[in-house]
Protein backbone atom coordinates (compact mmCIF):
# COMPACT_ATOMS: atom_id res chain seq x y z
CA UNK A 1 0.00 0.00 0.00
CA UNK A 2 1.79 3.04 -0.97
CA UNK A 3 2.04 6.36 0.82
CA UNK A 4 1.38 9.95 -0.19
CA UNK A 5 2.20 12.88 1.50
CA UNK A 6 0.40 15.78 0.66
CA UNK A 7 2.82 19.02 1.41
CA UNK A 8 0.11 21.32 3.13
CA UNK A 9 2.34 24.11 4.65
CA UNK A 10 0.75 27.14 2.53
CA UNK A 11 -2.37 26.31 4.29
CA UNK A 12 -0.84 29.11 6.83
CA UNK A 13 -2.53 31.65 4.87
CA UNK A 14 -6.40 30.47 5.91
CA UNK A 15 -7.64 33.10 3.41
CA UNK A 16 -5.88 31.95 0.63
CA UNK A 17 -7.12 29.98 -2.19
CA UNK A 18 -4.25 27.70 -1.51
CA UNK A 19 -5.33 26.95 1.69
CA UNK A 20 -8.87 25.88 -0.04
CA UNK A 21 -6.52 23.89 -2.57
CA UNK A 22 -5.27 21.69 -0.31
CA UNK A 23 -7.78 21.29 1.74
CA UNK A 24 -10.01 20.43 -0.95
CA UNK A 25 -7.69 17.96 -2.85
CA UNK A 26 -6.32 16.35 0.84
CA UNK A 27 -10.30 15.70 1.95
CA UNK A 28 -11.59 14.58 -1.59
CA UNK A 29 -8.28 12.03 -2.64
CA UNK A 30 -8.15 10.76 1.23
CA UNK A 31 -11.89 9.65 0.63
CA UNK A 32 -11.38 8.16 -2.21
CA UNK A 33 -8.16 5.78 -0.85
CA UNK A 34 -10.12 4.94 2.58
CA UNK A 35 -13.04 3.99 0.25
CA UNK A 36 -10.79 1.76 -2.29
CA UNK A 37 -7.90 0.53 0.06
CA UNK A 38 -5.60 1.16 -2.06
CA UNK A 39 -3.36 3.78 -0.51
CA UNK A 40 -2.64 6.16 2.08
CA UNK A 41 -2.26 9.72 2.38
CA UNK A 42 -0.40 12.11 4.65
CA UNK A 43 -0.43 15.52 5.37
CA UNK A 44 2.37 18.15 6.32
CA UNK A 45 0.89 20.28 8.09
CA UNK A 46 1.30 23.60 10.22
CA UNK A 47 0.53 22.91 13.94
CA UNK A 48 -2.83 25.05 13.69
CA UNK A 49 -4.35 23.10 10.99
CA UNK A 50 -3.57 19.63 12.52
CA UNK A 51 -7.33 18.87 12.59
CA UNK A 52 -8.60 20.36 9.61
CA UNK A 53 -8.59 16.91 7.89
CA UNK A 54 -10.51 15.26 10.13
CA UNK A 55 -9.92 13.25 13.70
CA UNK A 56 -9.01 10.42 11.66
CA UNK A 57 -6.27 11.78 9.23
CA UNK A 58 -2.47 11.29 9.19
CA UNK A 59 -1.68 14.60 10.05
CA UNK A 60 2.66 15.54 10.40
CA UNK A 61 2.97 18.66 12.24
CA UNK A 62 5.55 20.94 11.06
CA UNK A 63 8.78 21.53 12.66
CA UNK A 64 11.37 24.38 12.11
CA UNK A 65 14.35 21.72 12.36
CA UNK A 66 12.59 19.60 9.71
CA UNK A 67 14.22 21.59 7.15
CA UNK A 68 17.57 21.58 8.07
CA UNK A 69 17.83 18.38 9.57
CA UNK A 70 16.27 15.10 9.22
CA UNK A 71 12.56 14.38 8.25
CA UNK A 72 11.57 10.90 9.72
CA UNK A 73 8.10 11.11 8.13
CA UNK A 74 9.59 10.34 4.79
CA UNK A 75 11.15 7.09 5.40
CA UNK A 76 7.95 5.20 4.43
CA UNK A 77 6.86 8.22 1.75
CA UNK A 78 6.31 7.00 -2.04
CA UNK A 79 5.12 10.33 -3.07
CA UNK A 80 5.82 13.94 -2.13
CA UNK A 81 3.13 16.41 -3.65
CA UNK A 82 4.42 19.68 -3.76
CA UNK A 83 1.37 21.52 -4.22
CA UNK A 84 2.89 25.10 -5.29
CA UNK A 85 6.06 25.89 -7.22
CA UNK A 86 7.57 28.04 -4.20
CA UNK A 87 7.68 24.96 -1.85
CA UNK A 88 10.23 24.95 1.40
CA UNK A 89 10.25 21.67 1.76
CA UNK A 90 11.11 18.94 -0.66
CA UNK A 91 13.00 15.86 -0.29
CA UNK A 92 16.49 15.21 -1.22
CA UNK A 93 16.87 13.26 -4.33
CA UNK A 94 16.93 9.54 -4.04
CA UNK A 95 15.69 6.65 -6.01
CA UNK A 96 12.55 5.84 -4.09
CA UNK A 97 10.24 8.95 -3.48
CA UNK A 98 8.74 10.11 -6.50
CA UNK A 99 7.93 14.27 -6.73
CA UNK A 100 4.99 15.76 -8.46
CA UNK A 101 4.61 19.52 -8.76
CA UNK A 102 1.63 21.50 -9.12
CA UNK A 103 2.59 24.45 -10.67
CA UNK A 104 -0.52 27.35 -10.22
CA UNK A 105 1.06 29.90 -12.41
CA UNK A 106 3.87 31.77 -13.98
CA UNK A 107 2.33 35.40 -12.97
CA UNK A 108 5.69 37.01 -12.63
CA UNK A 109 5.53 37.02 -16.12
CA UNK A 110 2.37 39.00 -16.63
CA UNK A 111 2.55 41.10 -13.81
CA UNK A 112 4.96 44.18 -14.99
CA UNK A 113 8.05 42.84 -12.51
CA UNK A 114 11.36 43.91 -13.15
CA UNK A 115 13.51 41.81 -15.26
CA UNK A 116 15.70 40.44 -12.59
CA UNK A 117 12.55 39.74 -10.17
CA UNK A 118 10.83 37.47 -13.30
CA UNK A 119 14.56 35.81 -13.38
CA UNK A 120 14.96 35.05 -9.48
CA UNK A 121 11.37 33.75 -9.58
CA UNK A 122 11.53 31.22 -12.83
CA UNK A 123 14.73 30.16 -10.82
CA UNK A 124 13.08 29.14 -8.02
CA UNK A 125 10.56 27.68 -9.76
CA UNK A 126 13.31 25.47 -12.37
CA UNK A 127 14.28 24.29 -9.44
CA UNK A 128 11.53 22.56 -8.03
CA UNK A 129 10.98 21.33 -11.53
CA UNK A 130 14.47 19.82 -12.03
CA UNK A 131 13.98 17.94 -8.73
CA UNK A 132 10.07 16.70 -9.88
CA UNK A 133 8.82 13.84 -11.95
CA UNK A 134 6.05 14.98 -13.11
CA UNK A 135 4.24 18.45 -12.93
CA UNK A 136 0.69 19.34 -13.02
CA UNK A 137 -0.32 22.63 -14.09
CA UNK A 138 -3.92 23.82 -13.40
CA UNK A 139 -4.67 25.29 -16.72
CA UNK A 140 -3.76 25.03 -20.14
CA UNK A 141 -2.84 29.08 -20.09
CA UNK A 142 -0.25 28.06 -17.18
CA UNK A 143 0.94 25.16 -19.19
CA UNK A 144 1.83 26.93 -22.25
CA UNK A 145 3.88 29.63 -19.67
CA UNK A 146 5.73 26.62 -18.05
CA UNK A 147 6.19 24.56 -21.51
CA UNK A 148 7.90 28.39 -23.02
CA UNK A 149 10.00 29.12 -20.31
CA UNK A 150 10.94 26.68 -17.96
CA UNK A 151 13.28 23.32 -19.13
CA UNK A 152 11.20 19.87 -18.46
CA UNK A 153 13.44 17.53 -20.71
CA UNK A 154 11.56 14.31 -20.83
CA UNK A 155 9.30 14.69 -17.50
CA UNK A 156 5.42 14.39 -18.65
CA UNK A 157 2.97 17.52 -17.68
CA UNK A 158 -0.55 17.17 -17.47
CA UNK A 159 -3.46 19.92 -16.74
CA UNK A 160 -6.04 19.16 -14.15
CA UNK A 161 -8.27 22.59 -13.02
CA UNK A 162 -8.37 22.82 -9.73
CA UNK A 163 -12.02 22.40 -8.19
CA UNK A 164 -14.98 23.59 -6.63
CA UNK A 165 -14.18 24.93 -3.02
CA UNK A 166 -17.68 24.36 -1.23
CA UNK A 167 -19.22 27.39 -0.83
CA UNK A 168 -21.63 27.08 2.70
CA UNK A 169 -25.03 28.31 2.10
CA UNK A 170 -25.49 32.28 3.17
CA UNK A 171 -27.33 33.44 5.92
CA UNK A 172 -30.08 35.73 5.54
CA UNK A 173 -27.93 38.70 6.80
CA UNK A 174 -24.32 39.47 6.24
CA UNK A 175 -22.33 39.69 9.30
CA UNK A 176 -20.27 42.32 7.62
CA UNK A 177 -21.46 45.56 5.54
CA UNK A 178 -25.16 44.46 3.95
CA UNK A 179 -25.38 46.85 0.70
CA UNK A 180 -28.60 49.42 0.44
CA UNK A 181 -28.83 48.75 -3.39
CA UNK A 182 -27.73 46.38 -6.05
CA UNK A 183 -24.11 45.82 -5.98
CA UNK A 184 -21.15 44.85 -7.15
CA UNK A 185 -18.98 42.18 -6.24
CA UNK A 186 -15.31 41.42 -6.43
CA UNK A 187 -12.88 39.11 -4.28
CA UNK A 188 -9.67 38.51 -3.88
CA UNK A 189 -6.36 39.90 -2.23
CA UNK A 190 -6.42 43.79 -2.98
CA UNK A 191 -3.46 44.50 -4.59
CA UNK A 192 -2.53 45.76 -8.14
CA UNK A 193 -2.81 42.58 -9.99
CA UNK A 194 -6.46 42.18 -9.06
CA UNK A 195 -7.18 45.33 -10.77
CA UNK A 196 -9.50 46.23 -8.41
CA UNK A 197 -9.33 50.12 -9.18
CA UNK A 198 -10.50 49.91 -12.87
CA UNK A 199 -14.01 48.84 -11.31
CA UNK A 200 -14.56 52.19 -9.73
CA UNK A 201 -15.54 53.94 -12.64
CA UNK A 202 -18.71 52.14 -13.24
CA UNK A 203 -20.12 53.25 -10.75
CA UNK A 204 -20.45 56.95 -12.23
CA UNK A 205 -22.22 54.67 -15.17
CA UNK A 206 -24.88 52.92 -13.01
CA UNK A 207 -26.72 53.33 -9.30
CA UNK A 208 -24.59 50.06 -7.97
CA UNK A 209 -22.40 49.53 -5.43
CA UNK A 210 -19.26 47.80 -5.31
CA UNK A 211 -18.31 45.75 -2.71
CA UNK A 212 -14.63 44.09 -2.30
CA UNK A 213 -13.98 41.45 -0.11
CA UNK A 214 -10.36 40.04 0.68
CA UNK A 215 -7.04 40.44 2.46
CA UNK A 216 -5.87 43.81 2.11
CA UNK A 217 -2.38 43.40 0.60
CA UNK A 218 -1.24 46.73 -0.54
CA UNK A 219 -2.62 49.47 1.89
CA UNK A 220 -0.78 51.95 -0.60
CA UNK A 221 -3.13 50.44 -3.32
CA UNK A 222 -6.17 50.49 -1.40
CA UNK A 223 -6.22 53.94 -0.46
CA UNK A 224 -5.63 55.08 -4.06
CA UNK A 225 -9.06 53.15 -5.06
CA UNK A 226 -10.80 54.99 -1.96
CA UNK A 227 -8.95 58.53 -3.39
CA UNK A 228 -10.21 57.61 -7.22
CA UNK A 229 -13.55 57.22 -5.65
CA UNK A 230 -13.90 60.52 -3.90
CA UNK A 231 -12.82 62.16 -6.51
CA UNK A 232 -15.21 60.35 -9.29
CA UNK A 233 -17.90 61.51 -6.40
CA UNK A 234 -19.12 57.39 -5.82
CA UNK A 235 -16.82 57.28 -2.27
CA UNK A 236 -19.89 56.24 -0.46
CA UNK A 237 -20.72 53.69 -2.87
CA UNK A 238 -16.99 51.83 -2.32
CA UNK A 239 -16.85 49.44 0.31
CA UNK A 240 -13.73 47.68 0.56
CA UNK A 241 -13.82 45.30 3.69
CA UNK A 242 -11.38 42.76 3.92
CA UNK A 243 -11.13 39.41 4.52
CA UNK A 244 -14.93 38.39 5.00
CA UNK A 245 -16.52 34.51 6.39
CA UNK A 246 -17.46 31.90 4.20
CA UNK A 247 -20.94 32.47 4.97
CA UNK A 248 -21.03 36.17 4.25
CA UNK A 249 -18.92 35.15 1.09
CA UNK A 250 -21.67 33.51 -0.27
CA UNK A 251 -24.53 36.10 0.74
CA UNK A 252 -22.60 38.14 -1.33
CA UNK A 253 -22.35 35.41 -4.43
CA UNK A 254 -25.99 35.02 -4.23
CA UNK A 255 -27.07 38.55 -3.83
CA UNK A 256 -24.85 40.34 -5.87
CA UNK A 257 -25.76 41.89 -9.67
CA UNK A 258 -22.31 40.74 -10.65
CA UNK A 259 -19.48 39.23 -10.22
CA UNK A 260 -16.73 41.28 -11.42
CA UNK A 261 -12.84 39.73 -11.21
CA UNK A 262 -10.84 42.73 -13.73
CA UNK A 263 -7.20 40.82 -12.81
CA UNK A 264 -4.34 41.47 -14.41
CA UNK A 265 -2.94 37.87 -14.08
CA UNK A 266 -4.20 34.50 -12.63
CA UNK A 267 -2.93 30.37 -13.33
CA UNK A 268 -6.86 29.55 -12.42
CA UNK A 269 -9.32 31.84 -10.77
CA UNK A 270 -11.00 30.62 -7.95
CA UNK A 271 -13.24 32.74 -7.13
CA UNK A 272 -14.70 32.70 -10.23
CA UNK A 273 -15.93 29.19 -10.01
CA UNK A 274 -17.67 29.58 -6.74
CA UNK A 275 -19.26 32.49 -8.65
CA UNK A 276 -20.54 29.85 -10.65
CA UNK A 277 -22.98 28.41 -8.13
CA UNK A 278 -25.44 30.89 -7.66
CA UNK A 279 -25.95 31.68 -11.64
CA UNK A 280 -24.96 35.33 -11.49
CA UNK A 281 -23.29 37.20 -14.23
CA UNK A 282 -19.69 37.37 -14.14
CA UNK A 283 -17.23 39.76 -15.94
CA UNK A 284 -13.74 39.25 -16.10
CA UNK A 285 -10.72 40.38 -18.26
CA UNK A 286 -9.59 38.54 -21.12
CA UNK A 287 -6.34 38.11 -20.18
CA UNK A 288 -4.32 34.88 -18.78
CA UNK A 289 -6.39 31.60 -18.00
CA UNK A 290 -10.05 33.41 -17.36
CA UNK A 291 -11.34 32.88 -20.23
CA UNK A 292 -10.49 29.07 -20.08
CA UNK A 293 -12.00 29.19 -16.99
CA UNK A 294 -14.44 31.80 -17.38
CA UNK A 295 -15.68 30.06 -20.36
CA UNK A 296 -18.42 30.69 -23.00
CA UNK A 297 -20.97 31.72 -20.15
CA UNK A 298 -18.85 34.79 -19.03
CA UNK A 299 -18.55 38.23 -20.26
CA UNK A 300 -14.99 40.06 -21.10
CA UNK A 301 -13.53 43.39 -20.81
CA UNK A 302 -11.12 43.61 -23.56
CA UNK A 303 -9.28 46.74 -22.32
CA UNK A 304 -9.80 48.84 -18.99
CA UNK A 305 -11.15 52.00 -20.76
CA UNK A 306 -14.36 53.24 -18.42
CA UNK A 307 -16.32 53.50 -21.59
CA UNK A 308 -15.64 50.33 -22.44
CA UNK A 309 -16.04 48.56 -19.20
CA UNK A 310 -19.46 50.15 -19.28
CA UNK A 311 -20.50 49.24 -22.25
CA UNK A 312 -19.57 45.92 -21.68
CA UNK A 313 -21.18 45.69 -18.67
CA UNK A 314 -24.55 47.32 -19.70
CA UNK A 315 -24.88 44.72 -22.63
CA UNK A 316 -23.61 41.86 -20.40
CA UNK A 317 -26.22 42.66 -18.14
CA UNK A 318 -29.11 42.83 -21.37
CA UNK A 319 -27.55 39.50 -22.67
CA UNK A 320 -27.73 37.89 -19.47
CA UNK A 321 -30.93 38.07 -19.09
CA UNK A 322 -32.39 37.71 -22.31
CA UNK A 323 -30.72 34.73 -22.89
CA UNK A 324 -31.54 33.30 -19.53
CA UNK A 325 -27.91 32.46 -18.73
CA UNK A 326 -28.09 31.59 -14.94
CA UNK A 327 -28.96 27.86 -15.60
CA UNK A 328 -25.70 27.33 -18.15
CA UNK A 329 -23.24 29.56 -15.67
CA UNK A 330 -24.48 26.90 -12.53
CA UNK A 331 -23.68 24.06 -14.99
CA UNK A 332 -20.50 25.34 -16.10
CA UNK A 333 -19.38 25.57 -12.37
CA UNK A 334 -20.68 21.56 -11.75
CA UNK A 335 -17.60 20.54 -14.41
CA UNK A 336 -14.97 21.68 -11.86
CA UNK A 337 -16.45 19.67 -9.22
CA UNK A 338 -13.25 18.72 -6.61
CA UNK A 339 -14.58 14.70 -6.70
CA UNK A 340 -13.49 14.63 -10.53
CA UNK A 341 -10.03 16.18 -9.90
CA UNK A 342 -9.21 14.07 -7.22
CA UNK A 343 -9.55 11.07 -9.68
CA UNK A 344 -7.63 13.11 -12.10
CA UNK A 345 -4.87 13.57 -9.37
CA UNK A 346 -5.38 9.72 -8.56
CA UNK A 347 -4.40 9.39 -12.16
CA UNK A 348 -1.03 10.65 -11.90
CA UNK A 349 -0.24 9.41 -8.65
CA UNK A 350 -0.05 5.77 -9.92
CA UNK A 351 1.91 7.10 -13.19
CA UNK A 352 4.58 7.62 -10.97
CA UNK A 353 4.67 4.32 -9.07
CA UNK A 354 4.16 2.10 -12.51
Amino acid sequence: MYKIILDCDLMRYPDSGLYHYCLNLGTHVQRILEKENEGRMAFYVPAAEKKSFGPNAACITERKWHEKFFRPYLWDCDIWHAPFQSGRVVPKPNGRIKVLLTIHDLNCLHEGRTAKEQRDSLLKTQRLIDRSDAIVCISQHCKKDVLENMELGNKPIHVIHNGTHQVDEPPVNPEAYKPARPFLFAMGYVNKKKNFHTLVPLLTGTDAELVVAGKLDDADYVHRMRVQARKLGVADRLHVLGPVSEADKAWYFKNCLAFMLPSLAEGFGAPVVEAMKFGKPIFLSDLTSLPEIGGDVSFYFKNFDPDHMLSVFHEGIVRYRQNGLAEAIVNRGHSFAWEKKAIDYLHVYRSLLR
